[in-house]
Formats: C-alpha cells, sequence, structure tokens
C-alpha cells in the first residue's frame, strides 16, 4: 500500500493537500506583494512600470516624451473601463511573471497582437478628431496602424 493511500484512508490526505494550497498560495501572495511590489501594479502610477529591469528603458523614454504631460501607462495600454483594465492588467503581470520566473524574455521588449490593439484604440481615442480623415479615406471601419509610424512617440 503506498503512502499516500494510507494517508488517505486515515482521513489526513485532504487536510494536509489543503494545507500544501494555502501555504503555496499565502507563499506566492507574500512574494508577488511584498517582494515584487505587486500593489504598486493595481495603482496607475508609471513608477510601477518601472519595477522590472527590463522596462527601464521605456519609461526613461516615457519621462522625455511629449505623452508625459497627458497620459500615464495605463491610458494607453489598458483598455477603459475597470474590469478591462485590471482583466488586462492581470493577463498582462501573469505572461511577464511567466517570462521573468522562467528566463524566456527578450532583450528588445515587443507588444503583442492584443495588446496592439489596445494600445491602437487609445490613440484613436484620444486622437480620433486627427484621425478621422484617414480613416475616411481608407474605408469604413478601417483602424489606421498609428504604431507604425508613431512607435516612439510614448517612449523617446
Amino acid at each position: 500500500m503506498t503512502y499516500v493511500r494510507r494517508l488517505a484512508m486515515r482521513g489526513v490526505a485532504a487536510p494536509l493537500l489543503l494545507a500544501c494550497f494555502t501555504g503555496a498560495m499565502v507563499g506566492m501572495g507574500l512574494f508577488t506583494f511584498g517582494y515584487a511590489r505587486g500593489s504598486s501594479y493595481l495603482t496607475d502610477r508609471p513608477e510601477a512600470c518601472a519595477n522590472c529591469h527590463v522596462m527601464s528603458e521605456q519609461y526613461t523614454g516615457w519621462m522625455r516624451a511629449s505623452h508625459r504631460k497627458v497620459a500615464v501607462c495605463n491610458d494607453c495600454h489598458t483598455p477603459p473601463g475597470i474590469a478591462a483594465k485590471y482583466g488586462t492588467k492581470a493577463l498582462n503581470g501573469f505572461y511577464h511573471s511567466l517570462a521573468f520566473t522562467t528566463g524566456r524574455y527578450p532583450d528588445d521588449i515587443r507588444i503583442t497582437s492584443r495588446n496592439m490593439r489596445v494600445t491602437e484604440s487609445a490613440c484613436l481615442k484620444c486622437h480620433g478628431d486627427l484621425t478621422a480623415a484617414i480613416r475616411m479615406g481608407r474605408g469604413a471601419g478601417s483602424v489606421p496602424d498609428c504604431i507604425r509610424c508613431h512607435r516612439n512617440v510614448g517612449h523617446l
């Protein structure tokens, strides 16, 4: 008879598994909100984006850019609405932490196609009047590729 089967027969397995799971969750929470300053990601402060050394170049570029006076990171990189905003932040946070934990992240940060759509939408939200003629010229429902030409506007 295996050790786990004997524990299960004694009614110890379920509480033991629950204790292990609870310990793991508490440990990850302490790491995330203690060492990794996880609570800073719940704010709109751009400094939170620079918690990770990989983003320091983007943060420094934003500090020098014209958008610094009118927008913070979340204005361009999260969709409007509380659920969509924090859903995006949670999804991105998961993938960022996975990449850093496994060491699988590129030196040259690249935007995902989903985040590109979010950012393009933010461009149109703020600059809709300026881009109206461009969109009309391309046909109804077309979306200009703002970032293709204006890649470094927010991050000099």
